[in-house]
């Protein structure tokens, strides 16, 4: 098996999504949104909000479109996902017809696998831009083709206190409400599968750590306005077991620049590192 470095450039097949409200609070549910009272318009129809981070949701189907191109020859169950950005250009609305536009937008060569990065464009129907993600995914074993290394990480955390840490605790059921966006991967299901994996039991998928992570700095740096929030970035570190507790530091490094870092109470393990948050200001 190979990947070709050349690809980068290379267009993916574009990918429909429509979405209602009833997939607006089956993601908040994913990510914990419930137990506290000023997150219910994020999950009661009422007067709901998107939560930003459901950006991650229609797009997801790129990464399973990298297959489909030729030249990209790899094992999938080589494939991690490493790293995850998402950028808001405006509030997402509660239901819409989406279409994303995803292309290969970098090849490093990492020594032991090949990092590949997937640009996603998404629109509405009237063609308007409403988001982009960047999917970078590790694939094990496919590196040694002498590319660039590519950049560092960044977005290190200070050598001080955080400013501010929020604690949310997930539910043993967790992985199993958040695989309802679409992510159903039994590694997050599957005792047997998840073993085989060298784990304990079904682990968290990290995009719904990823979620925990953005609800933390909504509420505490946005008021849990979408508006404020304009991009996330992280770097998945460690895995997560549903019921976990996972605390998320923060430092404010700039007005519109929030470092951020989780890991899990009762591990102590960082789940996600060189991540950060930027604002709308």
């Amino acid at each position: 098996m190979s990947i070709d470095p050349n690809l980068v450039g290379t267009e993916l097949p574009s990918l429909e999504y429509a979405y209602t409200t009833k997939d607006i609070i089956l993601y908040a549910l994913g990510i914990g949104v419930g137990s506290e009272p000023d997150e219910l318009k994020f999950a009661y129809e009422g007067n709901l909000e998107v939560i930003p981070t459901y950006g991650v949701i229609p797009p997801f189907g790129a990464l399973m479109n990298m297959g489909s191109v030729e030249g990209m020859d790899f094992n999938f169950a080589m494939l991690l996902h490493g790293e995850q950005y998402l950028e808001l250009f405006r509030p997402l609305p509660v239901q819409a017809t989406l279409i994303s536009y995803p292309k290969i937008s970098a090849i490093f060569d990492k020594g032991k696998g090949a990092l590949v990065e997937i640009d996603v464009i998404t629109k509405n129907s009237k063609g308007e831009a409403l988001f982009m993600n960047r999917f970078s995914t590790f694939i094990r074993g496919e590196g040694g083709f002498g590319g660039e290394r590519g950049p560092e990480p960044g977005n290190e955390a200070p050598e001080r206190a955080p400013d501010r840490v929020v604690e949310m605790k997930t539910l043993p059921q967790q992985a199993l409400l958040y695989r309802l966006s679409g992510d159903f991967n039994p590694l997050h299901a599957d005792p047997d599968f998840a073993a085989m994996a060298g784990f304990d039991q079904p682990i968290l998928h990290g995009l719904c750590t990823f979620g925990f992570a953005g609800r933390a700095v909504l509420r505490e740096y946005c008021g849990n306005d979408p508006a404020k929030f304009k991009a996330i970035k992280v770097r998945f570190s460690r895995h997560v077991y549903p019921g976990e507790t996972i605390v998320t530091e923060m430092w404010q490094q700039h007005d519109d620049q929030i470092i951020i870092r989780a890991k899990t109470k009762e591990r102590g393990e960082y789940c996600l590192t060189n991540a950060a948050v930027w604002l709308n200001k």
